[in-house]
């Protein structure tokens, strides 16, 4: 009885030695089990946050004005300005400044040699021959009134012509014939196109025109009579 009662103290305590053992191993696992878990957690927290503002940073949208800035200079690459070196069908005439879209200058116009490029040198040569030009123009005006004071002030030319009955003449005055007046008085050449006479048939004084310049005209008289 003595041995019985022994032997089960001893199994008594061999399970609460066991028991305290499981309990104190499992208490550790489980605290350690907890720690890593709370790092894990916190460390999983961590990256997506730096993961989500790094993608923050690196992905961002163009703003409105980049855009719309890009894609006015793509549409300003379309388009070319050009002059026209020759007169081109249903397009311009010489000299004349178009936009043209790009594809058309260099498919076209370039290789056809029909019109350049405008440039910043291009457009001071072209402002200066226009002046030039003017002042060309201007010139021309100006010799022309002086000749037309001349015409005017001179008195009237005289044209012989034989007489018939009458007042009445044979044949008519004709541009030729002012021309040779003028050649011969004032020692000047006039183009008989420039002459514009009324039907001369009679003796009298007629007054003729010389088309010297689009803006200038010579009113002259003429003085006709029968020898």
């Amino acid at each position: 009885m003595h041995e019985h009662k022994l032997c089960n103290e001893q199994i008594r305590s061999h399970s609460d030695s066991t028991a305290s053992n499981q309990e104190s191993f499992w208490g550790f696992s489980m605290a350690a089990s907890s720690s890593t878990a709370a790092t894990l957690s916190w460390s999983s927290s961590s990256f997506f946050q730096t993961f989500g503002n790094t993608v923050n940073e690196s992905v961002k949208l163009p703003d409105k004005r980049s855009v719309l800035l890009v894609l006015a200079q793509k549409k300003a690459k379309k388009t070319r300005k050009i002059i026209l070196k020759e007169d081109v069908a249903e397009l311009g005439k010489k000299g004349q400044l178009l936009d043209v879209k790009g594809g058309f200058y260099r498919n076209y116009l370039h290789p056809m040699g029909k019109a350049q490029i405008v440039t910043p040198l291009l457009l001071k040569e072209m402002k200066m021959e226009e002046e030039r030009i003017e002042a060309e123009k201007k010139r021309v005006k100006e010799e022309a009134q002086q000749l037309a004071l001349i015409f005017e002030t001179v008195g009237a030319f005289k044209v012989k012509r034989k007489g018939g009955k009458g007042k009445q003449i044979f044949g008519s005055v004709t541009a030729q014939d002012v021309v040779d007046i003028i050649k011969a008085q004032l020692q000047r050449d006039v183009d008989k196109k420039i002459v514009v006479l009324p039907e001369i048939r009679e003796t009298g004084e007629y007054i003729a025109q010389l088309k010297l310049h689009p803006e200038v005209t010579a009113r002259i008289r003429l003085n006709v009579f029968a020898n």
